[in-house]
């Protein structure tokens, strides 16, 4: 199954709370860091969510 690598590129400061709860579901904290997540449909909606605060790559 395929895995998505989440990295956080902007910081969280003056976000919407709900934003802020999004990358922290994510398990992301700090600007750089990366987690590797399962591919699914809800994964990818919180990613989706928060486009323009991370990156997303699809690794194996």
């Amino acid at each position: 199954m395929a895995q998505l690598k989440i990295t956080l590129v902007r910081g969280l400061v003056n976000r919407k709370p709900a934003q802020r709860d999004t990358v922290r579901t994510l398990g992301l904290h700090k600007i750089g860091q990366s987690v590797v997540r399962e591919d699914t449909p809800a994964n990818r909606g919180l990613a989706h969510a928060v486009r323009h605060l991370v990156t997303v790559e699809e690794v194996d």
